[in-house]
């Protein structure tokens, strides 16, 4: 048998039970594809990701939920950049490659931004139903909604859905028997990201917004992230489409509803470029024999 380190972590986090939880495997090395979905799959968090070497980046890295791999994720990329830190030591700038492609990342001490993946500009595309069918997919009206919904893609592409206030964000109740009316996304996926700007409340000179995001899971039914770091990056994406003033800072505030509060901070620079961070936490060790 061979044993697999692995550590677990909380991102977005600002205590030990905050944030959103991911697994990182040290050394994915002699793993294959079907080990690392089963392993997700044991620790049955939102993601698990898996370490490898690169001959592109500081390291390659493979992201899992417990049941498809993904191209790239937010929260994967920070936690997963404090690991590889400690372990090759490359200090507070490095690289990571994933299948979506070679992602910077920077730190200041355990807070972590990364520049989203989207070389060929932010990639936008209209859904199939109209307003009014997605406000009900998450149990609201049309008139809870600020604008159009649209997808949006900065290296995974996911439905923004633009709420008309805070309210509304916190009513939303997805009903899991309307599923087979959700969009899939290029990847096969159905997501929904609902979002409100929190008028007047402004933190660290970034304005409020607060956010929720749905998404199927693979064995039925509808299940929530606590903190979406790839839809966080869409969000910048979704400013730079509606033309926002550039640059903009934004402090996103979500997964309060489920207890496991995170923070996001999204800046697009004036030149587009779209970056999200947040703080890593390191809460636990351990291995697993195979």
């Amino acid at each position: 048998m061979t044993s697999y380190a692995f550590r677990l972590l909380n991102v977005f986090a600002s205590s030990t039970f905050s944030g959103n939880q991911l697994c990182v495997f040290e050394d994915a090395r002699g793993l294959d594809d079907a080990t690392m979905l089963n392993l997700a799959a044991q620790f049955n968090l939102s993601e698990t990701t898996f370490i490898l070497p690169s001959d592109k980046a500081d390291a390659r890295v493979r992201i899992f939920t417990p049941g498809y791999e993904m191209n790239f994720a937010g929260h994967p990329t920070i936690g997963t950049s404090q690991v590889v830190r400690d372990l090759l030591q490359t200090g507070d700038a490095l690289t990571l490659e994933f299948k979506a492609g070679v992602v910077p990342v920077e730190a200041r001490g355990d807070a972590w931004t990364f520049t989203a993946p989207c070389p060929e500009g932010v990639r936008t595309a209209p859904p199939t139903l109209d307003r009014a069918e997605i406000a009900g997919l998450v149990g609201l009206d049309a008139g809870d909604l600020l604008g159009d919904p649209i997808w949006v893609d900065t290296g995974a592409d996911q439905l923004l859905v633009p709420l008309a206030s805070v309210d509304a964000v916190r009513r939303a109740e997805p009903d899991s028997s309307k599923l087979n009316r959700w969009q899939e996304s290029s990847l096969g996926r159905k997501t929904l990201y609902v979002f409100a700007f929190d008028e007047g409340n402004v933190q660290d000179a970034r304005q409020v917004v607060v956010a929720r995001y749905f998404f199927a899971k693979s064995g039925g039914g509808v299940e929530e992230d606590a903190g979406t770091g790839s839809a966080c990056a869409n969000l910048g994406g979704w400013l730079r489409h509606q033309n926002y003033s550039l640059p903009a800072s934004i402090l996103v505030e979500q997964g309060d509803q489920m207890g496991r509060p995170c923070r996001l901070l999204l800046d697009v620079r004036a030149d587009g470029r779209i970056q999200v961070g947040g703080r890593a936490w390191e809460i636990g060790r351990g291995s697993v024999s195979i």
